[in-house]
């Protein structure tokens, strides 16, 4: 039997997943954390059961270690479970990248040099990927790019409006993340509705404490709501999404802030918890409730916003088949579902309350029988997307190897 051991590495901490090669099957996971502190913590979930320990882990190398002693003592065993590759989340491939690639010290000086347009995570995906390298020296390891699924926005769709040789000069354009959930979402989605991919016109709401819209006609993305950064578009946990340009002049020449606030303001000190001074949906949803205006209101601008995606980007599909909700928030919070679909009648949305209620973890239909559109709750599997796309990456290296070595005969 052999795996994918899938990545997603940050600064100071990194999640992983081993994946079965054959039928995508979770064997194990964990998480190592608090990397370069002295009170590191592993959690390792396998076979042999669930372990957690506390040491010391200085860097992202003493992590794997750490990992691999889990799989050693929980299991599942690595030599039983050979690996056909390593599989790392990488947020930015620039327009440089459009599909897994396997690393090499190129790809490597690659994603460096796109550290500018991703200086919170570029840097600490590539720390992943050096670790996992010392760890598995033999085995192929592949990067698969948030960005990549949205290199198919034409021009006028990734374009900003401003000095073109400025922007071209220093890469200003959108590039859109969360592609590797967004192509998942919407494959699984004809999957399930066992409809052709080529044929539907989708949008997929992707909705946790970073959240993203994504238009998706035949398969291809033609439009998403995150631009050069995570920080455009949807309100999130704690960033702002769409806001005037102009914001950030009057706070720098009012309000005296930095460059370096700004950032902190709009990174880390808006969305849900600037609003309401909550970061967490459930903790908002549950103030409003309690009747704070505050967290009423934060709810209100978020349905708002997404009730603007879905209107513009069914205008810009010209018409919609499937709409679908995922990730923590979308898959779980029925009662925002609801919000948003409310007056949506429109554009042929109508819920099924009973449906939407479903507390179901699986893959389901929210909508009514007489709906002109399809609402969806799909899960989300970014773990088993990137494991798919690494063994195509593996399997296509293979195959041309192969290839040339016949030519070559």
């Amino acid at each position: 039997m052999s795996a994918v051991l899938v990545v997603n590495s940050g600064s100071s901490s990194f999640k992983y997943q081993l994946i079965d090669s054959e039928t995508g099957e979770s064997l194990a996971s964990g998480l190592v954390e608090r990397i370069g502190e002295p009170n590191g913590r592993t959690s390792h979930r396998g076979p042999g059961g669930t372990s957690e320990r506390t040491l010391e882990i200085p860097d992202h190398t003493a992590g794997f270690r750490a990992m691999l002693d889990a799989f050693a003592a929980e299991g599942p065993s690595l030599d039983e479970n050979p690996l056909d590759a390593v599989g790392h989340r990488v947020v930015h491939g620039g327009k440089r990248f459009f599909e897994p690639t396997i690393i090499t010290p190129l790809v490597e000086i690659n994603i460096e040099d796109l550290s500018d347009l991703a200086p919170l995570h570029n840097p600490a995906n590539l720390e992943g990927i050096r670790a996992a390298q010392k760890a598995f020296p033999e085995v192929p390891h592949v990067a698969v790019f948030d960005t990549a699924f949205h290199q198919t926005l034409a021009p006028e769709a990734y374009t900003y409006a401003i000095d073109a040789g400025l922007a071209e000069r220093h890469r200003v354009r959108r590039y859109g993340f969360h592609g590797t959930s967004h192509k998942y979402v919407s494959e699984t989605a004809a999957d399930f509705l066992e409809r052709p991919l080529g044929d539907l016109r989708q949008i997929v709401l992707h909705l946790g404490n970073g959240a993203s819209a994504c238009a998706v006609d035949g398969g291809r993305s033609v439009d998403t709501s995150m631009g050069l950064t995570p920080l455009e578009g949807l309100v999130m946990g704690t960033r702002s999404g769409d806001l005037d340009p102009a914001v950030l002049i009057h706070l720098a020449r009012r309000a005296h802030l930095s460059t370096a606030e700004l950032d902190e303001l709009l990174n880390r000190r808006s969305g849900l918890l600037g609003l309401s001074g909550r970061g967490d949906m459930r903790d908002v949803r549950k103030a409003a409730g309690a009747g704070d205006d505050s967290a009423r209101l934060a709810l209100d601008v978020t349905v708002h916003r997404l009730k603007h995606y879905i209107g513009a980007y069914t205008a810009l599909l010209g018409g919609l088949d499937v709409l679908t909700f995922t990730a923590g928030v979308g898959e779980n919070d029925a009662a925002l579902r609801a919000e948003v679909l409310t007056g949506l009648e429109v554009l042929g949305i109508r819920l099924d309350p009973e449906r939407n209620a479903s507390g179901s973890r699986e893959a389901r239909v929210i909508s009514a029988d007489d709906s002109a559109v399809t609402v969806l709750v799909v899960p989300t599997n970014e773990e088993l997307e990137i494991a798919r796309q690494s063994l195509q990456a593996v399997g296509a290296t293979v195959r041309a190897g192969a290839t040339a070595g016949t030519t070559g005969g």
